[in-house]
């Protein structure tokens, strides 16, 4: 019996020590030198399929940044003399805001699991939107519909991510990650689709009304309030 168990406790030791990798790597560099010589590579944060999820979460804080700029844009456009529609500011300023503490968010969230912040990644067809919308001026109601389309683009990116850290595969699997943006990100998104498409609609209703700029005034006054 006692050498059953000792068989056992030495198989648990191997099994235990193959999966200490930065174990492994410290072990490996002292046998050689008194001194580390070099940083062990799998003494980081990394575990799970971060680095498979990575590139993916760079673009989407990438894409946050620029969806960001784009709603500041928006807001200093109704802010000036001409506009002076202090509702609409104060709606897509509240957007610019929230949207660019989601990417500060993200980034914390991927050098905590051991990955780095690459500014550089960008999707094409993100690039590709923004050169045809360089020059367009938007409306009130133009400006709403936008917002709600970039929040669905936002939330659907979320959803792909999602999807690809939920796969049944070792480079790709990490529930974690999934968890993360189930909590942090889509019931924001949720939220604020849901505001915007209200406003598109009742902004909507309102200017097909027998007075659309005594309308379009209140619901401004109305956004101011909000």
């Amino acid at each position: 019996m006692k050498a059953f168990f000792t068989v056992l406790s030495v198989l648990l030791v191997g099994v235990l020590a193959s999966e200490e990798y930065c174990y492994d790597d410290v072990v490996r560099a002292c046998k050689t030198t008194n001194k580390l010589s070099t940083s062990p590579i799998n003494c980081t944060a990394k575990y799970g399929a971060i680095d498979g999820v990575e590139e993916y979460l760079q673009k989407y804080v990438n894409h946050h940044f620029i969806r960001s700029f784009e709603y500041l844009l928006m807001s200093t456009h109704y802010a000036n003399y001409e506009k002076n529609r202090l509702g609409f500011e104060k709606l897509f300023r509240g957007l610019s805001d929230e949207t660019w503490h989601d990417a500060i968010e993200l980034i914390q969230y991927i050098t905590k699991r051991g990955g780095e912040m690459n500014f550089q990644t960008v999707s094409n067809d993100i690039i590709s939107e923004e050169q045809q919308d360089a020059n367009f001026e938007l409306y009130e109601l133009q400006s709403i519909a936008k917002a709600l389309d970039i929040e669905k683009k936002l939330a659907v990116e979320a959803h792909r991510i999602h999807g690809e850290a939920t796969r049944k595969n070792s480079k790709f699997h990490d529930p974690e990650i999934s968890s993360h943006l189930e909590h942090e990100f889509m019931p924001k998104h949720r939220d604020t689709i849901r505001k915007l498409a209200g406003y598109t609609s009742d902004l909507s209703t309102l200017l097909n009304g027998p007075d659309s700029s005594l309308s379009l005034y209140l619901f401004d006054e109305y956004l101011q309030k909000q």
